[in-house]
């Protein structure tokens, strides 16, 4: 396994809290890598870090061998694409507008002027979710019809590395299936693809690398067929269960044995 983006040893906090410890993660290259964990176990504040939005207190995050701090922005948009978990835009903006915005990386500040107009402003707004390439309306008012507008801006962005966190929020289960589908099929191509995911069943279908986070360190990581068992999920999300094959994929699926009270 190769990793070019690694957390070495980084000590993450929000303000006053410290989130993780000395955490270190090797995200394999051209891998699907699905984080899983309990809420507040530091999942999504280990992305913010690995796409430099959070800075660690101690350790650091590399690319290729360098700090991602020594990075100029631009530079890093280029590799790296993020979706956070519930992004905001202008009311007023248009969907090919923000779907447009993916391509800020590679334009200078003369296309920029042009506002998204040419063959690269073409192929952002015909990005899956962003309405076709002559689409002029806002995203719509669903947080659904977002996700997927600023899913279409961050494929835009066209970088080997895409990080998201929570991307399947607020969709529906045939829209969840279909996205985590593209993502498999992105990774097929050659990228390295890293989501925060809910659900342990659906990361286990789809992913080939699994993270199972607790309490701000890495409980466990692998392969799912190879680390996730009835053990693993009392451990991480104190649930009791049994460990069954996916009828589908033969991938390890997740079958509570909690019977409420």
């Amino acid at each position: 396994m190769t990793a070019r983006l690694r957390a070495r040893e980084i000590t993450l906090r929000y303000g006053d809290r410290i989130v993780a410890t000395r955490l270190s993660l090797d995200v394999p290259d051209g891998a699907f890598t699905a984080v899983v964990g309990p809420n507040g176990c530091g999942k999504s504040t280990l992305l913010s870090a690995l796409v430099r939005l959070l800075r660690p207190d101690s350790g650091h995050v590399e690319l290729d061998g360098r700090e991602v701090g020594g990075y100029a922005t631009k530079a890093l948009a280029k590799k790296l694409g993020f979706l956070p978990q519930d992004p905001l835009a202008p009311d007023d903006i248009k969907v090919r507008q923000l779907v447009g915005r993916g391509r800020f990386p590679y334009q200078s500040r003369l296309a920029r002027l042009w506002r998204g107009h040419g063959p690269a402003g073409d192929a952002a707004g015909g990005a899956p979710g962003g309405g076709g390439p002559a689409s002029g309306r806002p995203p719509a008012s669903t947080r659904v019809s977002r996700q997927r507008v600023w899913m279409a801006m961050v494929l835009a962005q066209q970088t080997p590395y895409l990080l998201l966190d929570e991307p399947t929020s607020f969709l529906d289960i045939t829209h969840q299936y279909q996205l985590l589908g593209l993502l498999a099929r992105l990774r097929n191509e050659g990228r390295t693809v890293v989501a925060v995911l809910h659900d342990i069943n659906q990361a286990c279908r789809f992913a080939d690398h699994l993270v199972a986070m607790k309490d701000g360190r890495v409980v466990a990581e692998g392969d799912p067929g190879d680390i996730v068992d009835a053990a693993l999920i009392k451990d991480v999300f104190d649930l009791p269960s049994v460990i069954v094959p996916d009828p589908v994929t033969g991938t390890p699926m997740v079958v509570p044995t909690l019977q409420g009270e």
